[in-house]
């Protein structure tokens, strides 16, 4: 690591938030995580607990519920849902940090977030997931070879900012991959979790577990994958990761199988759960919405899709 120790500000005290806190605290950074009302009073009295190995542990985090316009920070990472990504901007807004990293899903370009923060956004995706239960962090780890964060600028160039970006995750040994075109990326991610997630939802119900783990489930996250990565493409979309284009020349029946499988997880079993589900369908909604306005724009008509 550098002589100058990178002061970094995560804002989100969520599942990625906490994560991200856990392994730059780790690796020697000056880490402040921004939290609100009782996760506020939770981090400050019991640390950040979380679940390692066998036992539950804590690591102490310095914590914020209030960000001065002059309090900076070599990086900000935001780290909240995308129903939520606005709202975070706009209270980053006036702050003079150069840089703040929005570690989340968008469906449709970075024209709003641009209009709040300007060209101190730098776009990202998390590399793992979780769950918090009972106030302890239960993190999801998938091989890198699958999941790793992504970064990268707008219009693909690796700055002098990326490159410290790297950097950070590099100390931290945090797997990243810097991308070229984080906007096809970032849309690509939203179809995929659009087809697989919202199918767990139906008139704003959960789905029964019989029911999820059946053929029909499987074929419509099938049908409506395909369809939403044919329209993104239509609307000049590079579907990326690479392997998700190859999903198109699939047979359906290998796909339902994949998702039939897919279907029996924990890791949906867990998305099923009342208040995880709840939350997610949120975000799953706004994203469905922008997707489509994206779409539009792009004169894709919503037919085309169902």
């Amino acid at each position: 690591m550098s002589t100058k120790q990178d002061r970094i500000l995560i804002f989100g005290a969520g599942v990625i938030g906490s994560m991200y806190a856990i392994k730059l605290i780790e690796a020697g950074f000056d880490v402040t995580l921004f939290a609100r009302s009782n996760k506020y009073k939770s981090l400050r009295e019991n640390g950040l607990r979380y679940k390692g190995k066998s036992t539950v542990r804590s690591i102490q985090v310095n914590v914020i519920d209030t960000l001065e316009n002059d309090d900076i920070y070599d990086f900000i990472f935001v780290t909240v849902r995308y129903d939520r990504s606005e709202s975070a901007l706009l209270a980053l807004k006036d702050n003079q940090s150069k840089n703040v990293v929005t570690m989340t899903s968008n469906s449709m370009g970075f024209s709003s977030w641009l209009d709040i923060v300007g060209d101190r956004l730098l776009p990202a995706f998390p590399g793992f997931g979780g769950q918090i239960k009972d106030g302890v962090l239960h993190a999801r780890f998938l091989p890198e070879i699958i999941a790793a964060t992504a970064f990268g600028e707008i219009n693909g160039v690796v700055t002098e900012r990326i490159e410290n970006l790297a950097k950070i995750f590099k100390t931290a040994k945090l797997p990243y991959v810097i991308k070229k075109d984080m906007q096809s990326y970032l849309i690509t991610h939203s179809v995929s979790d659009i087809a697989m997630l919202s199918v767990l939802q139906s008139e704003n119900k959960i789905m029964d577990k019989k029911t999820a783990r059946t053929r029909r489930t499987a074929r419509k996250i099938t049908v409506t994958l395909k369809a939403y990565l044919r329209a993104i493409q239509k609307a000049g979309v590079s579907i990326d990761p690479p392997m998700l284009k190859m999903v198109l020349n699939f047979p359906n029946l290998i796909l339902d199988l994949f998702f039939m499988t897919w279907l029996r997880t924990n890791m949906v079993r867990d998305m099923m759960l009342p208040d995880y589900a709840n939350n997610a369908n949120n975000e799953i909604v706004l994203l469905s919405n922008d997707l489509m306005k994206f779409l539009n724009q792009n004169d894709i008509k919503s037919e085309m899709i169902y």
